[in-house]
């Protein structure tokens, strides 16, 4: 791992953390608006949890039956070993929005588009109900001293644009441009920052690149970051590259999901 100090202070820091599958249960289920549910898992498993980074992701283990069984892997000689003879969990995804690793609990955040095991779930989940937590394998971790910060993404990215605004100081200026299909799934996103925020809804709006083709970015040292759609994604981080000059090295795009896959998940 690097250390702060070997690196120029806007550097990225990529961290590594041990792979480990953590035993959970539900503890609330909270609906913020029509499409969105999120759930606090809890358990003395979460105790040490870790996070460094607002996009991190870490692998939802989910039973095949909403309170079947649940088996989940165990460290080995040659990684994690799964139990013989028992069903494999449903494996998905996602970032952790917030969490408290010394009084055990992780608030996870499900968009209900479409028919998606998870979202499934999620649309049923009762407190007590168990589910396990594997990683996050490790961290992209951006600096927050850039003089602005551009984040771009539909329902899916919604929890790490929350995250990363509530992370960013005072003074720094963060640039928001967030796709709902429905303008009520659209909410306050508290930040320190100087916040500019554009909802978009994408039939009317054209879309997630068209409204960064449309931006003006600001002077000064900046990060883009960009997540949703697969296709939404890699078309809005071209635009970026090849219409606003952005230097690589300052852009993230992942794919957070891909429209008729399942499972997908993809640094661009």
């Amino acid at each position: 791992m690097t250390t702060p100090d070997t690196l120029d202070p806007l550097a990225v820091q990529r961290l590594r953390h041990p792979l480990q599958f953590r035993r959970v249960r539900v503890l609330q289920v909270h609906r913020p608006s029509p499409h969105l549910v999120r759930i606090r898992f809890a358990g003395e498993a979460l105790r040490g949890f870790v996070s460094a980074s607002f996009d991190d992701h870490f692998k939802l283990a989910l039973p095949t039956e909403p309170d079947g069984e649940l088996p989940l892997p165990t460290p080995g000689p040659d990684g994690l070993q799964w139990p013989e003879h028992a069903p494999r969990p449903v494996l998905r995804d996602y970032t952790p929005q917030r969490f408290d690793s010394a009084q055990g609990w992780l608030d996870v955040e499900f968009a209900l588009h479409g028919d998606g095991f998870a979202a499934q779930w999620a649309a049923q989940a009762r407190v007590g109900q168990e589910a396990g937590v594997g990683g996050p394998r490790g961290s992209f971790v951006v600096p927050t001293g850039f003089d602005w910060h551009l984040l771009v993404g539909d329902e899916t990215a919604l929890p790490a644009i929350a995250r990363r605004l509530e992370e960013l100081p005072a003074g720094t200026q963060a640039l928001v441009i967030a796709e709902t299909a429905d303008p009520a799934d659209r909410r306050v996103l508290p930040s320190r920052a100087n916040l500019q925020l554009r909802w978009l809804t994408e039939v009317q709006d054209g879309g997630l690149a068209q409204a960064v083709r449309e931006l003006r970015l600001p002077p000064g040292e900046g990060y883009a970051w960009v997540a949703g759609e697969s296709l939404v994604v890699a078309t809005t981080r071209r635009v970026l590259v090849e219409q606003h000059g952005l230097a690589k090295e300052r852009l993230r795009a992942s794919a957070y999901w891909k429209r008729g896959a399942s499972a997908h998940h993809e640094t661009l």
